[in-house]
């Protein structure tokens, strides 16, 4: 079978392609924008079923250099790390307390469900928990790094099970956040609750958004010092023993610069202009991510491990659904963190913010939403989950 290569300009360029084509698919299919399925993932999903065919029927397989992908993934959540002003994060504690505890509830959700149908199945529990929090919150950077540890403990070919379940967890996640948001804003009417901008404390002032063409420049070189800098926490963090995600120290690095800018005042951050930067790297990386999907991996899955996979996805729309709309106040802003459950929930947390993002284009913003999710999903989601997961491979 012939391979075609693509270096990591072709793939961002296929990448590229496949963001517009889902754009214009979206246009001309009602139920795609009706249901807010995020463009990259309609393009990108679209090229990878036709890449699953070729391979099938032996006609060509393509290699993606993925090198910009992770590029895109850390530059988004380095911008996002530029949004912990503390003075604002201050107002929403008690909200990130409970989402939080709705978050390590999930975890430990996903892993009993993960053991107890293996169980049932009568297979190994090590099997079971490739489909847990591993790939499921964990997603694909989790799954590379308890894969070989899953091998050590006598599961022969346990990183392509967790790769593969997290696979399917990266399309599940996106598929369903947002026509469950959805379903939540207009079957109960939320878009009364939604708070405006000139009415909540989380917002900052409307002057540190402006956008100048000018700073556009400054601004991009704050997120890249703030990653450059960030690789040196990250290897700090790294000597614990714990796996954090790559991102983790840039995400560290840009929050404390922007603090340091609001208390001393020794330089601007040029937070709109970042926002778009970031913006942009966030469509960039899952275009790049959608595209590189080998969906020939989950046909290769045994009947109970598509049972495990149907499991989890029914814990993550029953959760988000019932869940965490109910325990963080049955408002718009609930809903919206709903939707972005399910991203992060079964992917990465890039998808939950494509979740909620395609949301509140289509309805209303929600800053609280935008606050909570990446601070627990990027940041204490892959702590916690890394001592569940330890904790359970030690207890089965």
């Amino acid at each position: 079978m012939y391979t075609l290569n693509f270096d990591m300009y072709q793939t961002a360029a296929m990448a590229v392609v496949m963001l517009m084509v889902g754009v214009l698919l979206k246009k001309r299919i009602e139920i795609l924008e009706t249901f807010c399925i995020p463009s990259p993932v309609v393009g990108g999903l679209l090229f990878a079923i036709v890449s699953c065919l070729l391979y099938t029927m032996g006609i060509v397989a393509f290699s993606f250099d993925e090198t910009l992908k992770t590029i895109c993934m850390v530059a988004f959540f380095t911008s996002v790390g530029f949004q912990a002003n503390v003075r604002i994060l201050k107002t929403g504690g008690v909200s990130l307390a409970i989402f939080l505890g709705c978050v390590i509830v999930l975890i430990i959700g996903q892993n009993l469900l993960a053991v107890g149908l293996a169980s049932l199945l009568d297979i190994s529990p090590l099997i079971g928990l490739c489909t847990g929090s591993i790939s499921m919150v964990g997603g694909h950077g989790t799954s590379g790094a308890f894969g070989p540890v899953l091998e050590d403990l006598g599961l022969e070919g346990a990183t392509t099970l967790c790769t593969a379940a997290a696979t399917f967890g990266l399309v599940a996640g996106s598929l369903m956040g947002g026509p469950l948001g959805r379903k939540l804003i207009l079957g109960h009417d939320l878009l009364k609750t939604a708070v405006k901008a000139d009415e909540t404390p989380l917002v900052e002032e409307e002057e540190k958004h402006r956008r100048s063409f000018t700073m556009y420049a400054p601004a991009s070189y704050q997120i890249v010092l703030a990653m450059g800098l960030g690789t040196v926490v990250s290897m700090l963090l790294s000597k614990t023993g714990m796996t954090f995600p790559v991102y983790i120290g840039a995400m560290i690095v840009a929050a404390i610069m922007r603090n340091y800018s609001e208390f001393t005042g020794h330089y601007t951050m040029h937070i709109g202009e970042i926002n778009d930067i970031g913006g942009i790297c966030l469509s960039l990386f899952l275009g790049i991510a959608m595209i590189t999907l080998k969906l020939w991996q989950l046909a290769s899955l045994a009947l109970p491990l598509v049972v495990l996979l149907l499991g989890q996805t029914t814990l993550m729309f029953l959760f988000a659904y019932f869940v965490v709309y109910n325990v963080l106040g049955r408002d718009y802003d609930a809903a919206i963190l709903a939707a972005g459950s399910c991203g992060f929930g079964m992917g990465a947390t890039p998808n939950a913010m494509a979740n909620m993002q395609v949301l509140t284009a289509k309805f209303a913003p929600s800053v609280k939403a935008y606050i909570l999710v990446p601070i627990v999903g990027s940041m204490f989601a892959d702590f916690i989950n890394s001592l569940t997961i330890t904790l359970f491979i030690n207890f089965i």
